[in-house]
């Protein structure tokens, strides 16, 4: 039986990674952060482990090495972006201890989880629209005043941020200079102008031969850092094949997820990020027809992903159970 190390399994994407991994027949190792009886998911897990921060890197990288040494780890599952920073930064260590890191490549990585670079990249591939974005120092160099930016609602936010974190929306221009003062370091901030509407995230997974399955879903109802809890999943041929497009041009290996906004009145889409590891709601393909983790898992196996996405459009709300930890 294999065996797959998942991490952060406090996070929303726990649940179903853990419990298809265990569906396929994987023996399923799982860490947190937080003690055992805090995390509901440790109860689905054959065996737990508490984990250092993410941002200690070396006792973060040293507990990683160590327990997949011992509980000879094939695979190894991140599911938040600070973990996937970290462990981008050292794939040859756990390439020597034969454990598989279940990420795009190093380059994907890095190009994905800079917003600007990102922006301009896909900009300048003309295969969709994309926020034009600029470096906020910059931007404020070369507009001097609040008054002469070109947009009069802006978005602020750093350039390799974190769910939400450290986001701000400006609905008045005028009021930038405070926005401004609550950021400590703006030299990692990005400027973009504010486009009211909704989200649209899609899960998508591709193998080594460029085969791709996406999964779209307006969110309609989302946590303050930016999970679905309601969305419509639904089928739209031109954005599946756009977002294969896109995956293709980043070498995207595995599940990740792309996110839209859908322009409140015009209706007309702009791609917003990438999110190089599973979406929080991962677990809406998969109820939607399309087994997003088993074909991740397949992908670093060597193998293709199923081709037929038998995907549904439906409306999935999620909601959360209470289990008693002792």
């Amino acid at each position: 039986m294999e065996r797959a190390l998942v991490t952060a399994i406090g996070s929303f994407a726990a649940d179903i990674v853990i419990r298809n991994l265990k569906e396929t027949g994987f023996y399923v190792v799982g860490c947190d952060i937080y003690d055992e009886k805090w995390v509901a998911e440790s109860l689905e897990t054959d065996e737990f482990f508490r984990a250092p921060y993410a941002s200690d890197e070396t006792a973060y990288i040293r507990f990683l090495i160590k327990l997949c040494s011992e509980k000879n780890i094939s695979f190894l599952i991140p599911l938040t972006d600070a973990e996937v920073d970290v462990l981008n930064r050292y794939r040859k260590a756990f390439e020597e201890i034969h454990t598989v890191l279940c990420l795009s490549p190093e380059q994907t990585i890095s190009l994905c989880r800079d917003k600007l670079r990102l922006e301009e990249y896909i900009r300048k591939a003309g295969l969709c629209s994309t926020i034009p974005s600029k470096k906020l120092i910059k931007a404020v160099e070369q507009y001097k005043t609040a008054e002469s930016f070109p947009w009069n609602q802006v978005v602020l936010k750093p350039f390799n941020g974190r769910s939400s974190s450290g986001l701000y929306r400006v609905y008045d221009k005028e009021k930038l200079p405070s926005y401004l003062g609550l950021i400590d370091n703006p030299k990692e901030y990005v400027i973009q102008p504010l486009i009211e509407g909704t989200v649209i995230t899609v899960d998508i997974v591709r193998d080594a031969m460029g085969n791709t399955a996406a999964v779209p879903r307006r969110e309609l109802l989302r946590t303050l850092n930016g999970a679905g809890t309601s969305v419509e999943v639904f089928r739209d041929e031109d954005l599946e094949e756009t977002c294969g497009k896109i995956a293709g041009i980043l070498d995207i290996r595995g599940c990740v997820n792309f996110e839209f906004i859908e322009e409140k009145g015009t209706g007309k889409r702009y791609f917003m990020e990438c999110n190089p590891r599973f979406s929080g709601g991962a677990a809406f393909s998969c109820e939607a027809g399309y087994d997003m983790v088993a074909n991740h898992i397949r992908v670093f196996q060597g193998g293709e992903i199923e081709k037929e996405n038998r995907s549904v459009p439906r409306y999935i709300a999620r909601k959360y159970q209470e289990y008693r930890m002792n």
